[in-house]
Order: C-alpha cells, then sequence, then structure tokens
C-alpha cells in the first residue's frame, strides 16, 4: 500500500482523525510498528496518524517519533502535515489563532535522529517544507481561516508545564511553545518527507494571563479542532500534482 500524505493529528484532532473512513494499516519500522488508517481525501491516498495514541495515551516524551517518520517514507509519502496545541509566548498570538510556523528551536535535549549509526548531517536552512508549508496557507485561505505565515516554535520535553520565568525567557525568542513538533519535524526532515505544522494556540504561556491546565487546552482543543482539520484536509489537495 502507498500513501501520498500523512496527516498527524496532536491533541484534540487525532481523535477527530481516527473517526475518518479508511483502511487501518500497522507499519513495521526499524523503531516499532505505526498504526494508522488509510483514507481518501481530495482524491489522494493519506496516512491519518494521532500522535498520542487512543485516550491521549502516550505522552509527548514517548512518542516513536521515528518511527512515525519511517512509516510515512515506507509508505511512499513525500509530504506530511500535523497541528500541535501550543501556549502563546507572544500576546499578538491570543488563544484561537493559528500559526503555519516557519522555523524552531529545539529544546527538548530528546537527541532524535534517523542516523545514529552512520554520520549523516542533515541542512536544516528550510525547517519545514516550503510546498507544504504552502499547501497549509493556501488550504486556510481556502475554507476562509485566518492564520499567521510564519513564526518560530519552541519544543521543549514536557510533559509539565512552563514556569513564569521560562516563558518570560522564550518569548524573547520564539512565537510559542509545545513539547512535540520540533522531534516530528527533525524525523520527518531526515526520513526526507516535507512537514508542515498548523501550531494551535489553546493557552497563554505561564505569567501571561489565564490558567494553564491541560483541562483547558484540551477543551480549547475541542473548540478549535474541526476547523484544524478542514485546514488540513484542504491542504491535501493544494499540494503540487
Amino acid at each position: 500500500m502507498k500513501a501520498e500524505v500523512g496527516l498527524i493529528g496532536g491533541t484534540g484532532v487525532g481523535n477527530l482523525l481516527a473517526q475518518e473512513s479508511g483502511v487501518p494499516l500497522h507499519v513495521p519500522t526499524p523503531y516499532g510498528v505505526t498504526r494508522g488508517c488509510l483514507v481518501k481525501i481530495e482524491g489522494r491516498s493519506a496516512f491519518l496518524l494521532s500522535r498520542h495514541s487512543a485516550g491521549h495515551s502516550v505522552p509527548p516524551h514517548k512518542v516513536n517519533y521515528r518511527a512515525m517518520a519511517c512509516a510515512l517514507a515506507q509508505l511512499g509519502a513525500k509530504y506530511c502535515f500535523a497541528t500541535a496545541a501550543v501556549g502563546s509566548l507572544d500576546l499578538r498570538h491570543p488563544v484561537g489563532s493559528l500559526l503555519v510556523c516557519s522555523d524552531f528551536l529545539d529544546l527538548t535535549f530528546r537527541n532524535i535522529t534517523l542516523f545514529d549509526e552512520k554520520v549523516i548531517h542533515t541542512p536544516f536552512a528550510q525547517p519545514f517544507g516550503s510546498d507544504s508549508r504552502g499547501a497549509l496557507l493556501d488550504g486556510a485561505r481556502s475554507v476562509g481561516t485566518q492564520v499567521v505565515d510564519g513564526g518560530v516554535y519552541v519544543g521543549l520535553n514536557g510533559p509539565r508545564f512552563e514556569t513564569p520565568h521560562e516563558i518570560s525567557l522564550l518569548g524573547k525568542i520564539g512565537d510559542v511553545v509545545g513539547m512535540t513538533a520540533s522531534s516530528e519535524a527533525i524525523a520527518m526532515k531526515e526520513a526526507g518527507v516535507q512537514y508542515a505544522l498548523l501550531a494551535v494556540v489553546t493557552n497563554l504561556g505561564e505569567g501571561l494571563g489565564g490558567d494553564v491546565q491541560h483541562g483547558l487546552v484540551s477543551q480549547a482543543m475541542t473548540e478549535l479542532g474541526p476547523k484544524a482539520v478542514s485546514i488540513l484536509k484542504q491542504a491535501v489537495g493544494e499540494l503540487p500534482k
């Protein structure tokens, strides 16, 4: 079986993608088995993945990013779109904002790589794929949803949330903060899959206003998730032929 594109749903989106009708598929990789579903979206074959698995049971630092990237590469996918619930580091990005990120700063210290056994230095001048980013932006325009073109995603290990002082410091070097997408972007880039991220702001960083609790993040994604899914689906149709 083949897939042209992968869709990865994070908090509040993975469960929505899991409701799509398709063919369940288990893909063995050198890093373990990746479980997903093959569907048709906009006339293209897509492999749908839930980042945190059923019931949101896998924490961010234990997600098998390498297996997901290898599975998509083995299926022949050239592109991957993903969502991620993020905290805002800048009041210009209030709750409900959507960003198609253009760069990241990885502070997870997970050392995610597909090249443990040989020396390969992958260029990261474009941390997110140009074609995949463009398709996400076009997808958002097509469904009439405003998104921010660009932004720096700061990746932390989690699963705890950040302190006010950490947010104050991170706000000087990034736009949003999360626990998954920088690891995912590294694995996808090394696997040769163009990756693009739709960052969904679910909360202001600690100290910027409001509570920071997982329950509130999940609640925000319940409201924002359907909008994110519609953008992902439309973006599939916007990819180069």
